[in-house]
């Protein structure tokens, strides 16, 4: 169906039943019903691509140890890293980090009121504008995140695909139209909430539903069709090797500073193959050679892990080695030398700390 073919008796009365299930709901989270507008900021900054039980430790951090926006404006960069570490998706953090700065410094430390002076800033799209915009200051804009996006193509069996310029138009525009201008934040938080906890991406509560009258997804029993997708994600897959080296209490580093994934965080020397390799072949690579100085680098322990992102997957390999002073010497030109003792203080990927806590953080 098309937004164009869904009537107005049929929006008012999915919006009335959604509100009244609101009102029977009790899902606590620390930012439901708060107004301030910088608190909204940092809890939808920090819920994209990430759930809320692993979003609210983060949450709670953040408000904690930045209070307001000044506080978080005047944070060095590397402190505010090192407390999103383990949370991914890193560029949110230095948009979150920029963005302080911008509303402390130009903006006497006030979000915008209006929609379009907040997707104006850094980091800040139309879903999380349109939250702060609703949740803080009671502006009729509809939100459409995945949740949102799941129970319209489901209760109007919308056909396009979600993951195309049209079908996100449809959407949002009959998002829109769907929402409760008297409560907007009320509605916004409900239909989130119906689609994190019944309108479910797997096994929804379709049975109990209390929207399946309206749903036609469920009527005609296509709930697993719908939301509707044009392009199946195809994972790329990488191999890393790292060379793990470490010589009298300190291990070799460095900061990815490459446009890649991670960039600003630390991790090891690391080579990056198209496939499975032996450690024998590796050592024997330009690279690696120009590392150590033409010394041995004769590996003592390897260790390996999955780890996956949104759009790879990654095999990890540590090869680690206790080098000699020479060959430590050599590499300390290349690389920074971290005392095991000052790891607690940098940021590292998420695979590069759960090593080092198995190994050296204490």
């Amino acid at each position: 169906m098309t937004q164009k073919a869904v009537a107005n008796n049929e929006m008012r009365r999915f919006t009335r039943d959604l509100m009244a299930w609101e009102k029977t709901r009790d899902r606590p989270m620390p930012w439901k019903g708060i107004k301030d507008p910088y608190k909204i900021w940092l809890s939808e900054i920090m819920l994209q691509q990430t759930q809320v039980k692993q979003g609210l430790p983060y949450y709670e951090k953040f408000t904690t140890n930045y209070p307001t926006v000044f506080d978080l404006a005047n944070a060095p960069e590397e402190k505010v890293m090192l407390d999103w570490a383990g949370l991914g998706y890193y560029n949110r953090a230095r948009n979150l980090h920029f963005t302080a700065k911008t509303v402390a410094n130009e903006l006497n430390g006030k979000f915008p009121e209006d929609f379009d002076g907040l997707v104006a800033l850094k980091g800040i799209g139309t879903y999380t504008a349109a939250a702060i915009a609703s949740f803080a200051y009671n502006k009729p804009h509809a939100v459409v995140d995945g949740n949102v996006m799941r129970v319209i193509s489901r209760v109007f069996a919308i056909e396009e695909p979600v993951d195309t310029t049209k079908g996100k138009r449809a959407i949002s525009e009959l998002a829109q139209k769907l929402i409760d201008k008297l409560q907007p934040a009320v509605y916004n938080q409900a239909i989130m909430d119906f689609g994190a906890t019944v309108c479910t991406p797997s096994n929804p509560a379709c049975p109990t539903c209390p929207m399946k009258k309206h749903c036609l997804a469920f009527k005609q029993k296509l709930v697993s069709d719908f939301p509707v997708v044009a392009k199946r994600m195809v994972l790329k897959e990488r191999h890393l090797h790292y060379f793990v080296m470490e010589h009298n209490g300190q291990l070799l580093m460095k900061q990815r500073l490459e446009n890649d994934i991670w960039k600003g965080l630390y991790d090891f020397p690391m080579l990056e193959t198209n496939g499975n390799a032996t450690f024998s072949g590796l050592v024997k690579r330009k690279v690696v050679q120009e590392w150590v100085g033409g010394q041995a680098f004769k590996r003592e322990h390897v260790e390996k892990q999955k780890h996956a992102l949104s759009h790879q997957k990654l095999f990890i390999h540590f090869h680690r080695s206790q080098v000699s002073n020479k060959t430590f010497k050599h590499l300390s030109k290349h690389f920074k030398p971290i005392a095991t003792a000052s790891l607690k203080e940098i940021a590292f990927p998420k695979p590069i700390d759960n090593y080092l806590k198995k190994h050296y953080i204490c």
